[in-house]
């Protein structure tokens, strides 16, 4: 069971409600530890004085903040402490705002807000109800680890949920930024754009997460457990696709248009894989796969009752599965 990071109370008007935070998210990037090629040596970063090269201790270093001419004001660590936003326990909500106003690129990260105990279920379900009545997200402001934070709070499901966000000041201007921005001179015609309207129109599909995953990572899973396993690997090459040949912009869009009839939502579908020497029996090669890659090959076969099958229930059932079909094509 997940513990809050934080916990404190959700001010709204002159109602208070307990509340915990729990991360909403997870970051399951695929991690790696360097080391020296050809030997098992660790290689580990420490802090050197780049003047004498020798190593300083944590509790000897301070900050400097870059003034941009390549001089630096340091600061002390307590002069830092006398600055910093006092320990807050409350969230507070100033604004009530449209949820299509905010423009996705100042939400952060998410969070999940649950009352701290049962007695503060009725005030919790009374803002969350009102929320989700009216349609509007709360703006509130809150400390956490001496940071200040600016948020939005939504009600989803009966649950308030809420997205840390980025300061008007932390959003650049992409005018600013880019170089070179598109031409508005330069229009598309009618029947381009009538064609891109109805690739758009084809490819729409109601929102599942569970249409979409790391490709890369599975990859990486995939590349050490052969390697683990001792199995040789051999990179599929990227062929020309038709793309590469297709140069006027109607003809590309025409093309895709045809393409999209055989659209399956996400990118599982896309996912492609490591060749890997495995044994020619369907056996030995589904035992070789996790249990989720099972899970998902039971699911592309519409095996029933896969969820709640065992790892072995599930080779036995994708087999008979495909020898179903085998039949069937013959």
């Amino acid at each position: 069971m997940a513990r809050a990071i934080w916990s404190g109370a959700l001010a709204f008007g002159l109602v208070n409600v307990p509340v915990g935070m729990y991360s909403a998210t997870e970051d399951r990037t695929i991690h790696f530890r360097q080391f020296e090629k050809g030997t098992s040596s660790r290689i580990r970063y420490r802090r050197i004085n780049e003047d004498t090269g020798k190593e300083v201790d944590y509790s000897d270093i301070v900050k400097g903040y870059e003034l941009g001419t390549g001089d630096y004001v340091i600061l002390e660590p307590e002069e830092l402490d006398e600055i910093a936003p006092g320990k807050s326990r409350t969230i507070d909500i100033t604004d009530f705002v449209d949820a299509a106003q905010i423009d996705p690129i100042y939400y952060r990260k998410t969070y999940y807000l649950a009352p701290q105990s049962k007695g503060d279920d009725r005030a919790y379900n009374l803002l969350a109800q009102a929320m989700e009545r009216s349609g509007r997200i709360a703006i509130a402001n809150f400390v956490m680890r001496s940071k200040q934070y600016l948020a939005a709070i939504r009600s989803e499901d009966g649950m308030l949920v809420l997205e840390t966000m980025y300061f008007a000041d932390e959003v650049r201007n992409a005018q600013d930024e880019i170089a070179r921005m598109p031409s508005e001179k330069d229009k598309p015609a009618k029947r381009d754009l009538d064609m891109a309207v109805t690739l758009i129109d084809s490819l729409t599909t109601d929102w599942d997460p569970a249409n979409y995953q790391d490709t890369y990572r599975e990859k990486v899973l995939d590349l050490v457990e052969a390697k683990r396993s001792g199995e040789d690997i051999v990179t599929p090459e990227e062929g020309e696709g038709e793309e590469d040949k297709v140069v006027d912009l109607m003809d590309a869009l025409r093309r895709s248009v045809e393409a999209s009839r055989q659209h399956r939502a996400g990118n599982r579908e896309q996912a492609g894989g490591l060749q890997r020497t495995a044994p020619d029996h369907d056996a030995d090669e589904l035992s070789a796969k996790s249990k989720k890659e099972l899970t998902d090959l039971a699911r592309d076969l519409d095996v029933s009752g896969r969820s709640s099958m065992s790892k072995d229930e599930l080779v036995a059932a994708i087999e008979g599965a495909r020898g179903t079909r085998r039949k069937k094509a013959s």
